[in-house]
């Protein structure tokens, strides 16, 4: 994480003009499918570089695995899934490094480069600005379901495909100078994200929790059966001081706090620029593009976060 905007990447100016950005992301399985695990924890990787603005250029394997209990032919479903996802969108995977390890982990190291005069940081955001999120929320709560079993098709074919999907449309919107700020909402996070966006722009945010999509109407459910997993219960917790939760029910709240795996964009977009950001968005098919807050002035007492049932 940038020590100064709180952004997932680094930045690292070459000239007047060029920067790199590097970011580096891995975790263990949360699905079955081999290839798929290699296609999510790519995407996830490739999420920082596209978040900022950036166009990935290469990549790193991360690799670690037992082998005495891991075949080769599935680590290398794995690697072979990464490099799908990464030759999707440009990215020459151009070596890596692998251990043996007691659990796996794969994920990638990315450096992408970037115009700086279209870098989108998390810390430019300003009053008024209108929040959109491109993709639903859910995946730590269905990923859970997955793992215990309760899950229906439906949901792990839904949850496989959203968090497989690239987020290349951040780089897009970044060059036609279209959002203001953005970042990608993974592990802290909707709220946690949207926290240290708040706290980097020196502002504070509205949230209206019924226009904020989940993966499908069952994931209301599985949260009930207690398909909650530890970190999106951590991040609820430490949203206490930040976010006033007066006007919700616990199922939101944890919605708006779960752990996502290669989640969507959060974007910040000026009024008089929505229309178009939307009209992008559905043209390139992003999983959803839905107007969930708005940015306000800085609040000098009480919570940053008001969220609204």
């Amino acid at each position: 994480m940038n020590s100064t905007t709180f952004d997932d990447a680094g930045v690292y100016r070459l000239d007047r003009h060029r920067a790199l950005v590097q970011t580096v992301d891995f975790f263990t399985p949360i699905v079955d499918d081999p290839f798929s695990y290699g296609q999510i924890a790519a995407a996830n990787s490739l999420s920082d570089i596209f978040a900022m603005g950036g166009r990935p250029l290469t990549a790193l394997n991360i690799v670690g695995f037992p082998t005495d209990l891991v075949r080769p032919r599935v680590i290398a479903a794995v690697l072979r899934g990464g490099l799908v996802k990464a030759a999707e969108v440009g990215c020459a995977i151009i070596g890596g490094h692998s251990i043996r390890n007691p659990e796996p982990i794969y994920g990638l190291a990315v450096t992408g480069v970037i115009d700086l005069r279209r870098l989108t940081t998390n810390a430019n955001a300003r009053p008024g600005d209108l929040l959109v999120l491109t993709k639903p929320l859910g995946t730590g709560i269905a990923t859970t379901a997955i793992k215990r079993g309760v899950a229906s098709r439906m949901v792990q074919k839904r949850a496989i495909a959203l968090m497989s999907k690239v987020n290349t449309v951040g780089a897009e919107l970044a060059e036609l100078r279209l959002v203001r700020a953005a970042t990608d909402v993974t592990g802290y996070g909707l709220m946690g994200h949207l926290i240290s966006l708040c706290r980097a722009s020196r502002v504070s945010a509205e949230i209206d929790s019924n226009a904020v999509p989940m993966i499908t109407d069952e994931i209301g459910d599985l949260i009930e059966q207690g398909c909650v997993p530890g970190g999106s219960r951590e991040n609820l917790t430490a949203t206490t001081v930040a976010v006033d939760w007066a006007n919700t029910d616990e199922r939101e709240q944890i919605l708006l706090t779960d752990a996502q795996t290669s989640g969507g964009l959060l974007l910040c977009v000026s009024e008089p620029k929505l229309e178009k950001v939307l009209g992008i968005l559905r043209q390139r098919r992003t999983p959803c593009a839905a107007v969930i807050g708005k940015i306000t002035a800085r609040r000098s007492r009480g919570p940053l976060i008001c969220v609204k049932g």
